[in-house]
């Protein structure tokens, strides 16, 4: 049994070590694998780096041929511009010299000048000498032979340059004026011809009549009734004076107040008619004339604000521009005026591309003042300005209102537009009148005023006053100085006379030479 068992692990050593030597055996196998397979593997890198290592090398080679080759461009570009800037440097040289040859010249040339300058200012200088001593010798011999001092000789001379200056200064007016004249008379002639064109209106008539009819003298006692009693409430009733004279058949009623005036008017008329000629009935007729006056001062505003086609006005100012159509001014119908400056007004702000609506309203309101004027002291564009004010109107049209008389400075074009179409409907042919001494008072101021400035031989207003034609001694008015003449008495016209319309100013300048054959 232990020789079993001695064998058996005999059996085991030696299977063990033959394992032992079997996997040493094994694994040199594989190492020797491994090693081969790592040989092979180097070899393979090595043949690709070398092919790699050519390939950069002939990529090296390719850039170093391309970099040469472009700095063999660039040298030759270099030696190229270097070219061009020698060239161009060259032709400057070139230029320069030429300059400098051409200074030189002119050098020489001004250098020749100032010599020739200083022998003529030493010229100049002994001719002033000589023309000092003459002058001096002259005055002596003036002074003989005048037997005047130096400062009446000054004195003599100063005043023949005054005339001269006049003169020149007419002249320069006198052209000034034409050429002004002319461009403005023409744009000014088509603006307005195109605006009365698009006007058609009636000839404005005196709807105030201050004097009653009667059908026979007999009414003259029934008005004046017992004692004077008819006509003290009737006075007394409607605040006017009624005037009974000895003229056949006529009573006047006079008032300052156009309103009143006309109401009285009224009233005695639908007296007479009624036949019933006594206070209560005088009151009772007053009282509804006065509500139809009012109820047609209404109706009247309206209507001229709905013709124009104004917007938005205060019903208290169309209430006063009703009031109008009961006031005159020279015999026009103050309403009808006022309308139709309105209508001129807009179609002269629609030629110029202004506000259409600023302009009538202005051209409206312009104569508002007249309504009040009997009643507020001042003049009727002062008192109409503060109306509009009063009432918040825009400014542009208070100042047009203000200045159209030329009583404040005029703020903008809708206050020259405003006088403008002013001017228009108060002087064309039948559209104002004014009575005979009024107008023989005003011819007269007008002969006055251009008689009182020197030179002046004559003066004589034709054409109803609307010209004036002034004759000058033509030895003391020259033809610039007329111009002058003409322009000084416009202006001492229109500072001094009240007048519809304009004023035409003629200077008239002749000499006449006769001689008789014998």
């Amino acid at each position: 049994m232990a020789m079993m068992i001695f064998g058996l692990l005999i059996g085991i050593v030696v299977g063990g070590v033959l394992a032992y030597f079997y996997a040493i055996n094994s694994t040199k196998s594989k190492v020797q694998k491994m090693i081969e397979d790592a040989q092979s593997e180097a070899s393979s890198i090595v043949k690709t780096a070398r092919e790699e290592e050519k390939k950069a090398q002939e990529r090296s080679e390719s850039l170093v041929k391309q970099a040469q080759e472009q700095v063999s461009s660039m040298i030759a570009e270099t030696s190229k511009e270097l070219k061009s800037r020698r060239e161009q440097l060259d032709k400057l040289e070139q230029r320069l010299s030429q300059r400098e040859q051409q200074l030189d010249r002119r050098m020489d040339s001004i250098e020749a000048k100032e010599k020739r300058a200083e022998q003529k200012l030493q010229l100049a200088e002994e001719k002033l000498k000589s023309a000092e001593s003459f002058e001096q010798e002259a005055v002596k011999k003036l002074q003989e032979i005048a037997n005047m001092t130096t400062d009446e000789a000054k004195q003599f001379l100063f005043s023949r340059l005054e005339e001269e200056l006049k003169e020149e200064f007419g002249e320069k007016i006198r052209t000034f004026e034409e050429n002004f004249k002319e461009e403005a008379d023409k744009k000014a002639s088509e603006l307005i011809v195109s605006a009365m064109q698009r006007l058609t209106t009636e000839k404005p008539e005196d709807p105030v009549i201050s004097v009653v009819e009667l059908p026979s003298e007999e009414i003259k006692g029934r008005i004046i009734g017992r004692e004077g009693r008819n006509i003290r409430t009737f006075e007394r009733i409607t605040g006017v004076d009624l005037i009974i004279d000895d003229t056949p058949e006529v009573v006047v009623v006079s008032s300052f107040d156009p309103i009143r005036r006309e109401i009285a008017r009224r009233t005695l008329e639908k007296l007479i008619i009624d036949g019933r000629i006594q206070p209560a009935r005088i009151e009772e007729i007053f009282a509804k004339e006065k509500d139809a006056i009012e109820q047609e001062i209404v109706e009247a505003g309206d209507k001229a604000v709905r013709d124009l086609g104004i917007r938005e006005m205060n019903a208290d100012l169309k209430h006063i521009v009703g009031q109008l159509k009961f006031r005159t001014s020279y015999g026009q119908n103050v309403l009808s005026h006022s309308v139709e400056v309105g209508f001129l007004a807009g179609m002269l702000a629609s030629e110029l591309h202004l506000d259409t609506q600023l302009a009538k309203r202005a051209g409206l309101l312009h104569d508002i003042g007249k309504a009040l004027d009997h009643s507020i002291e001042g003049s009727h564009a002062l008192i109409g300005a503060d109306v509009a004010r009063k009432y918040r109107e825009n400014p542009v049209v208070v100042n047009a209102i203000a200045s159209h008389h030329n009583e404040v400075p005029q703020e903008s074009m809708y206050a020259v537009i405003t006088q403008i179409a002013d001017a228009i409907s108060a002087s064309r042919p039948g559209a104002r009148r004014e009575n005979y001494a009024a107008y023989i008072k005003r011819v007269q101021q007008l002969e006055e005023i251009a008689k009182e400035f020197d030179g002046v031989e004559s003066a004589f207003a034709v054409q109803a006053g609307r010209e004036i034609r002034v004759i000058v001694h033509p030895e003391v008015i020259g033809d610039n100085e007329a111009f002058a003449l003409a322009r000084d008495i416009a202006k001492k016209i229109e500072e001094e006379l009240i007048y519809p319309g304009q004023i035409k100013v003629t200077v008239v300048r002749e000499t006449r030479v006769a001689e008789y054959a014998k």
